[in-house]
């Protein structure tokens, strides 16, 4: 099939999203019902949470042409990993192992959360290869994010520009 055919062009192109571990993701609270933006008892979503959404991203399935045996997904750099956590005593419980059998590092921990959220077929090992994590905030994909007004839309609640507009107003 031909990407020109009509007002699909763009569809197939690759976006970048960031995802920040440590930000409070209002879609992805456990509070039910659903709180505003502004409540400060949302956290940042657990490990699970987290590797759920991002897999959802790696495969394509927020596009309107996701198709399962077509690798239409999207790049994720993920940040400051060194905060993820979990719920109940996975911590302890739980030990994530490299190949030389030393204790992994957190990012390694939401590589292989990602992996087991994936299909296991053959475009596995390229979706995983879109996802960049990092233990910190530093990355070198900035230039790559996508960025509405200049600026990038990483999730942040409650938003900072929304309480200045309606203090400006009032």
């Amino acid at each position: 099939m031909s990407q020109t055919n009509g007002l699909t062009k763009l569809a197939y192109s690759r976006a970048w999203h960031h995802v920040s571990a440590s930000t409070p993701h209002h879609a992805l609270s456990t509070i039910r019902p659903v709180p505003s933006p502004a409540d400060p008892n949302i956290t940042a979503p657990s490990l699970g949470r987290l590797a759920s959404r991002i897999a959802i991203l790696l495969m394509g399935k927020h596009k309107p042409i996701f198709d399962p045996s077509t690798d239409c997904g999207d790049y994720v750099v993920v940040t400051n990993c060194s905060s993820l956590h979990t719920t109940g005593k996975k911590k302890w419980q739980k030990m994530y192992y490299r190949h030389n059998t030393r204790p992994g590092s957190l990012k390694q921990v939401l590589r292989k959360a990602v992996s087991g959220m994936l299909p296991k077929n053959r475009l596995r090992d390229d979706r995983m290869g879109r996802l960049k994590a990092f233990e910190g905030d530093a990355h070198p994909y900035k230039g790559n994010i996508v960025k509405f007004a200049g600026r990038s839309m990483v999730a942040r609640w409650p938003p900072r520009e929304a309480k200045s507009e309606t203090t400006a107003t009032i």
